[in-house]
């Protein structure tokens, strides 16, 4: 597998490129400009990757069925990622096929520290009906960058999913492949008394099934166990609102524990 690294400007022109078999990485010496992008090509298409963006970000595993391009956060775009992210004039970039062992895993299928809006063609895709006011601190992203912390509101690390105080808010995370899973894990934003909490919520997976789960306020992971499912999707929905005053229940992260059973060269 030949893959290729590229940054590229606002008018898509080359700035610094690198190409390996099956590993690659790129320094990059230069300030980011807004406009900049991060481009990532394999010769092969439908493959687990382990991807590193940013020396800060760390790892990204993901399953890719195209290229990867990653638009590098500027301003309000760039508040929910560390301050220490994209920052200063050497970045280290690194991409290299997954190994075996690391596919067939038992561990927390929905992480991408990489995912963004637009984000096509890499997996795992977190998704959303509404995010408050469009900002990105309250961006669906937020739920799957492992960032647990919730005893706060806004800029990292207190990125969430912010419902906009809708009631048929829902969320998805999509895997682009078929997946077994049997766990999920929520961290429910506990900013109290500033923020509201659910007392029940529904699973909805791609095989038709769902799960109505009742919540505690608590700052605590909720966690559910069930009979694996094998999926290409988890939604999250039908969201029940406590009679607490607050209006904004918002959620911290969501972790779906499984298997990839995807047939992999």
């Amino acid at each position: 597998m030949i893959l290729t690294l590229k940054v590229l400007d606002e008018n898509n022109q080359v700035q610094a490129v690198r190409q390996g078999e099956d590993e690659v990485s790129l320094v990059y010496n230069r300030e980011y400009k807004e406009g900049d992008r991060i481009f990532l090509e394999s010769s092969e298409k439908d493959v687990y990757l382990a991807v590193q963006a940013d020396d800060a970000l760390g790892e990204a595993f993901v399953y890719t069925t195209g290229p990867i391009d990653f638009k590098i956060p500027f301003d309000e775009k760039k508040i929910c990622y560390s301050p220490k992210t994209f920052y200063g004039s050497r970045h280290l970039l690194t991409a290299r096929a997954a190994a075996r062992e690391e596919i067939g895993t038992y561990r927390n299928l929905s992480l991408n520290v990489m995912d963004q809006h637009g984000n096509t063609g890499c997996y795992p895709h977190a998704s959303a009906n509404v995010e408050t006011r469009g900002e990105s601190v309250f961006a669906a992203r937020n739920a799957i960058d492992g960032v647990r912390e919730n005893h706060s509101h806004s800029e990292w690390p207190y990125g969430s999913w912010g419902i906009n105080q809708q009631d048929d808010a829902e969320m998805t995370v999509e895997f682009g492949r078929i997946v077994e899973i049997d766990k999920v894990v929520l961290y429910t934003r506990a900013d109290f008394p500033h923020d509201n909490w659910w007392t029940q919520v529904t699973l909805f997976f791609s095989d038709d099934t769902s799960i109505d789960w009742k919540l505690e306020k608590s700052d605590k992971a909720h966690i559910i166990t069930f009979d694996k499912k094998q999926v290409t999707w988890v939604k999250l929905g039908r969201l029940v609102k406590s009679d607490d005053p607050s209006p904004f229940p918002a959620l911290s992260q969501i972790e779906i524990y499984g298997n990839d059973i995807h047939i992999f060269k």
